[in-house]
């Protein structure tokens, strides 16, 4: 048996970092003059075995101490129409990068 303890460095894909880049200027401004975050990350896991990226959506100010995993969290419904496109404008981006839907690939 062999326990792993911490999780790896959570480093985005150079080419599906440009595609949600792209997506999230799609539906809003883009900041990329923030400094690299050094948070350990589950997701980490998913991009050793698969190129992705890692996003955050902005969720706005943790009030009263109420930051994410807390059991006083409150999630800011507000920031679901840029989430949802964002997430739409990965997918179409994805699809146009790898030529879907081609006519072999639908059922």
């Amino acid at each position: 048996m062999e326990f792993k303890v911490g999780v790896p460095v959570t480093a985005n894909h150079p080419a599906e970092r440009e595609l949600a880049a792209v997506a999230a200027g799609a539906v809003t401004a883009v900041r990329r003059d923030l400094a690299a975050a050094m948070t350990g990350e589950d997701f980490s896991w998913f991009l050793h075995e698969v190129p992705g990226a890692f996003v955050w959506i902005g969720n706005g100010p943790a009030e009263g101490g109420r930051e994410l995993h807390h059991p006083n969290y409150d999630f800011n419904d507000a920031i679901l129409p840029a989430a949802s496109g964002f997430l739409a404008e990965v997918a179409k981006g994805r699809s146009a990068r790898d030529n879907y839907p081609r006519r072999d690939r639908v059922a």
